[in-house]
């Protein structure tokens, strides 16, 4: 199958400062994006550290509105949107009938009738098609709208993230708890600022029109000058969201994997009532799973990568989905899919790393959490 040519990948409209500013570009889901400015390491450490700048556009957003959207974001999520407040967000994922993965997604209670689902780029097109199918089946008062052009998407991520968007905002920011999002202006242009991030640290993710997108992105790199903030690429991205044992869809889950399976049991709401998925997932909390995603380190010196194998007596039980050198914990780390039995913490592994067994070893989860996060 021919790859895709540059003038045909998705760009997001900062596309013309992350090439001035001399970012290494790379194809992701079909869009054309920085993988990495000054290094993986060193924009890795700012946000650890300091404060580090991403241009996340390339995300979707998916609008549901109507008398009856409540009822069908119940339907096609596995967490329990019932409780969100206007102003809040929670993470789940959109399942198939089986108890996996559509997508993994954050769902949004913009107004009393009103959630936004933002969705995983690669999958924007799949996911709309999929929504607007299960609302049709089932009718009632929505409408379903895939709003992705509408916005820019800017993350600022670290913990002098608050100091530096505070002086750009009037968005009280001391006073918006994580997962949670309010409306304002950033740098005088009309945004959504939400307490979120996949990095691990404490952080802001920023909704802005796409035409402002660029007068916001250099606003904050000015306003975060005396902290040093980085401008960060997809790269670092990947390496800070596993270090905080955050899950990548199709990666360490596709629709071959339950929302169990996963080890996300926790996105389930279990006393909401029938959703897509609900009966396998129950059946798997009742019964147990057959495999499981598993957080490890590597003992001996190498990096285990996706789709390494996994083996136990001569013969493949497993595989690696995730893995990666940290640069803030300096450990080699990933996720496996292994069967249940095998996920203890303690266990010992061996994994095949081009054709030479190297063992790991089970771990608790998260591989890191930031100071004062409970």
């Amino acid at each position: 199958m021919a790859s895709t040519s540059p003038a045909e990948l998705k760009k997001t409209p900062l596309n013309a400062t992350h090439r001035a500013l001399g970012a290494r570009m790379v194809e992701f889901g079909g869009w054309d994006m920085p993988v990495e400015y000054s290094g993986i390491t060193d924009e890795h450490l700012a946000v650890r550290t300091r404060a580090g700048l991403f241009d996340v556009s390339h995300m979707g957003e998916i609008e549901i509105a109507g008398k009856d959207a409540l009822a069908l974001v119940q339907w096609l999520t596995s967490n329990d949107a019932s409780r969100l407040a206007v102003g809040q967000i929670q993470y789940s994922a959109l399942t198939t009938p089986t108890g996996t993965f559509v997508d993994d997604v954050l769902v949004y209670r913009m107004a009393d009738e009103h959630y936004m689902l933002v969705v995983n780029a690669g999958n924007i097109a799949k996911d709309h098609e999929w929504i607007r199918g299960q609302a049709a089946s089932r009718g009632g008062d929505t409408a379903v709208v895939n709003a992705s052009a509408r916005y820019a998407l800017i993350a600022l991520q670290g913990p002098e993230a608050q100091g530096i968007l505070q002086t750009l905002t009037g968005v009280e920011l001391a006073g918006l708890k994580y997962y949670w999002f309010g409306h304002g202006e950033v740098a005088g242009v009309r945004a959504t600022v939400s307490r979120t991030g996949y990095t691990g640290e404490d952080g802001f993710e920023i909704f802005t029109p796409p035409a402002q997108a660029d007068r916001v992105w250099q606003a904050l790199l000015d306003a975060g000058r005396s902290a040093d903030v980085k401008p960060c690429g997809l790269g670092a991205r990947d390496t800070l969201r596993l270090e905080a044992a955050m899950r990548l869809c199709g990666s360490d889950m596709d629709d071959q994997t339950t929302v169990l399976e996963a080890g996300l049991g926790w996105i389930v709401g279990w006393k909401k009532d029938d959703f897509l998925g609900a009966s396998r997932l129950r059946d798997q909390k009742t019964n147990g799973v057959e495999r499981r995603l598993a957080p490890f380190e590597m003992k001996d010196r190498a990096i285990a990568r996706h789709g390494y194998p996994v083996m136990q007596d001569g013969r493949q039980v497993g595989v690696v989905t995730s893995g990666t050198q940290t640069p803030f914990l300096k450990k080699a780390i990933g996720f496996a899919m292994v069967p249940a039995r095998m996920v203890e913490v303690g266990r010992p592994l061996m994994i095949d790393v081009r054709g030479r067994l190297v063992a790991a070893e089970i771990v608790p989860e998260p591989f890191y959490k930031r100071a004062g996060r409970t």
